[in-house]
């Protein structure tokens, strides 16, 4: 049976003659991708370590197992190479059971350098250099289930629903000789089904994925049998699901309306970049279950296997891409399907998934025909290669409505920031009704949307370009308005759950970071915008006072805001009640300043509190200015 060994441990690691003593995951940019300045080292560095022999019995393999290495690397296994490898986000692997001793001398030289063969290579965030996902050996029986072809688990499962039955084939990919036995489990670890490879098991009585109501699994066992004996096993959940998407009506799941609405996500945190653990993906995760979000755009590349299981978990429908991004080249077409091909043939299996994301906002730059001539070829290829999802692509904000890339995907989306990067937030809203006019049957998502904000800048008359947390509050506040009276909206996706690092980024006072986040950077601080999304999305109840970091205030009234879910709010101010509203997610009242003011909202038996002071003259520290520009690292907090 195979087995796994973890390799995570004891590198040696060299940059600009330098060596160091360190573990993977690991990338050298976790400190200099989030400072500003874009000039972050993008080089090539060597990672090496010994790796002993293991325990093995005639006639087993060994394969190299490397989870994510950006962006491009060469692999040398005893001093000869034996895999390269572009695109810095997906898995890959390669037998060295022929250069194997009893002592082994791994390198691998990883090279995130600026060129015009890999995507990505123009883009808001910063491309960490680094092995930083998990590297195993996996020892396997001769005969065994496919360790080659493109990262893929060697089991391919596709299900499908008729009445009250689910139909599922699994194909398992063989490398060698034997019979495939395959088993259908339910959650519970009952068996369900039993056949052969590529035959049609059907599930009476199937339980669905039900999306965030019931996002239930299956497991697809299969077995490689040579000679009576179980020589290789892989083992993939799944799950039974419908949908369909209405170019009026939205998002179907299971015949039943099942509206998209969520948010973005990259994986990043402060100092350690894209080499991040599980329990910071379940922190993530847990974050976007409270605010109730239904979807995900895993933006803008192949995220962690772990993460698309957390998906299927909890329940998130999955938007997945490829870093085929802001600008066209023409010299990395093959990169680009490489990388498409990874994705698919390694994530096929999840329920979560949806769709396939083409590119995002290619056309910031110019191109020529092939631009189109290669999205043509893409979109092919997803199709072939997955008939059971569409694909989709996001658009630009300026991009026009007869651009013809819009004709060639199934799904269109745009990213609109009129309100914040243009004026006037409703030509939002008439971009998307001139799209929907315009392609009647392309189902149209708005793909991102969001303002900056950092928790330490507030206004009390906000404005755009603040940066204070009040005004991103009223931009989605705007932006709600315009996607709750539109439910032709396939999706809607938040720009952006958490900010990220972009070091070529300098705004809002700390370089080298996008705050466009409902959650800061390190995951500590959410911010009042949060709230406003888990008011609309979240069945949990909750009431939540704004503005309490905005604690010192001039002049003789106040606005108070309030997020809740629950549907009349009573505010006292230090023990005196102020109002009490009915209404629905935004509750607003009017305050007299005291010298201190010790505020608590209820709703029912739910309370929140605040403490504001009365100051003579605005608080400096609270607007953004040349003076204190990078003064706050907010995410630091």
């Amino acid at each position: 049976m195979r087995r796994f060994i973890n390799l995570n441990k004891g590198w040696k690691f060299t940059k600009e003659g330098t060596v160091t003593d360190v573990d993977v995951p690991h990338t050298w940019n976790g400190v200099d991708g989030q400072d500003g300045g874009n000039d972050y080292k993008r080089l090539v560095c060597k990672y090496e370590r010994k790796v002993a022999r293991p325990e093995m019995t005639d006639g087993e393999q060994v394969y190299l197992e490397f989870k994510g290495v950006n962006s491009s690397c060469k692999v040398t296994f005893n001093g000869k190479e034996v895999c390269r490898h572009d695109g810095g986000y997906s898995k890959f692997r390669v037998n060295v059971t022929e250069q194997l001793l009893d002592d082994n001398k791994l390198e691998v030289e990883v090279d995130n350098r600026a060129n015009e063969t890999v995507y990505p290579q123009t883009a808001d965030f910063t491309f960490y250099g680094g092995i930083y996902r998990d590297v195993n050996l996996v020892v396997v029986d001769k005969n065994h289930f496919d360790l080659d072809y493109a990262g893929a688990p060697g089991i391919k499962v596709t299900p499908t629903v008729e009445g009250m039955a689910g139909v599922v084939k699994t194909e398992a990919f063989v490398t060698g000789e034997g019979d495939v036995k395959i088993t259908v489990l339910d959650a519970a670890d009952k068996v369900v089904a039993e056949g052969g490879n590529n035959e049609e098991l059907t599930v009476p009585n199937v339980r669905l994925w039900n999306g965030r109501i019931d996002p239930y699994l299956y497991t697809a066992k299969a077995e490689l049998v040579v000679g009576g004996k179980v020589v290789d096993e892989v083992k993939t959940h799944f799950g039974f699901r419908t949908f369909r998407i209405d170019p009026d009506k939205g998002f179907f799941l299971n015949g039943k309306s099942y509206p998209l609405r969520g948010v973005c996500r990259h994986q990043d945190r402060p100092k350690i970049g894209n080499a991040i653990t599980k329990a910071m993906h379940d922190e993530d995760m847990s974050m976007i279950v409270e605010v109730g979000a239904t979807t995900i755009r895993l933006a803008h590349y192949q995220h962690d296997d772990y993460f698309y299981d957390l998906c299927d978990r909890y329940g998130l429908v999955v938007w997945a891409e490829i870093p085929y991004i802001s600008r066209h080249m023409d010299g990395a077409d093959k990169n680009a399907m490489s990388q498409m091909k990874e994705l698919i043939s390694q994530q096929y299996n999840h329920p979560s998934i949806v769709c396939w994301g083409l590119s995002n906002e290619i056309t910031m730059h110019r191109a020529g025909p092939d631009r189109l001539e290669f999205h043509k070829k893409l979109n092919d290829f997803c199709h072939s290669y997955d008939p059971t999802r569409p694909t989709v692509i996001a658009v630009y904000m300026v991009a026009m409505v007869r651009n013809k890339l819009n004709y060639v995907p199934d799904l269109v989306s745009y990213n609109l920031y009129h309100g914040w990067y243009l004026p006037f937030f409703t030509l939002s809203g008439k971009k998307l009704d001139r799209f929907h006019r315009a392609h009647p049957n392309t189902p149209l998502g708005l793909s991102e949307y969001g303002a900056e904000a950092m928790p330490n800048l507030h206004s009390a008359s906000p404005r755009r370009g603040d940066n204070t947390e009040e005004f991103q509050c009223i931009f989605h506040e705007k932006y709600l308005d315009i996607i709750e009276s539109r439910p032709y909206l396939w999706a809607t996706h938040v720009w952006n759950m958490y900010d990220f690092a972009a070091d070529a980024r300098n705004q809002g006072g700390e370089p080298g970071m996008n705050h466009k986040g409902l959650v800061t950077f390190d995951r500590k601080t959410k911010k009042d915008a949060f709230y406003l999304y888990k008011a609309h999305w979240s069945s949990d109840p909750f009431v939540h006072i704004c503005g309490k970091r905005f604690a010192n205030r001039c002049g003789e009234t106040m606005t108070v805001k309030v997020y809740s879910n629950g549907d009349e709010v009573q505010l006292y101010n230090n023990g005196r009640l102020v109002g009490q509203k009915k209404g629905k997610y935004k509750f607003e009242f009017s305050v007299n300043l005291e010298n201190e003011n010790n505020l608590e909202a209820k709703c029912g038996s739910l309370t929140d509190t605040a403490v504001i002071k009365k100051v003579g003259s605005p608080d400096p520290s609270y607007k953004l200015s040349k003076k204190n520009k990078g003064s706050n690292k907010s995410w630091e907090k």
